[in-house]
């Protein structure tokens, strides 16, 4: 029995590390506005203002855009109102965030 308790008590101790841990962890400084996007620009701001590798996908996970930005202001007129996944990348990090498009 007490073996059964050891079992259970790593399995919940590795859990709570794992749900801790951040892959690349998020990128700092990270801000995205105007959210929702009523006027079809998005500007993605980050501490470092390095080139970002963004990725749009819809609500089913379909990408319906990918792009590289070298500067803040992102082209989002091309896409049809609705809520999407805005996915970012910068070097060796990563930020994922809910897109609304009006």
């Amino acid at each position: 029995m007490k073996k059964l308790y050891f079992v259970f008590f790593l399995l919940f101790t590795s859990l709570s590390y794992a749900q801790d841990a951040k892959p690349n962890g998020d990128i700092d400084g990270f801000k995205l506005y105007p959210n929702p996007v009523t006027n079809g620009k998005v500007y993605i701001i980050t501490a470092d203002r390095a080139p970002k590798k963004i990725l749009i996908y819809d609500v089913l996970g379909t990408q319906v855009m990918s792009t590289t930005l070298l500067r803040e202001e992102l082209n989002v007129s091309e896409l049809d109102a609705g809520v999407y996944v805005l996915r970012v990348y910068e070097k060796d990090k990563m930020a994922t965030r809910k897109l609304i498009v009006k």
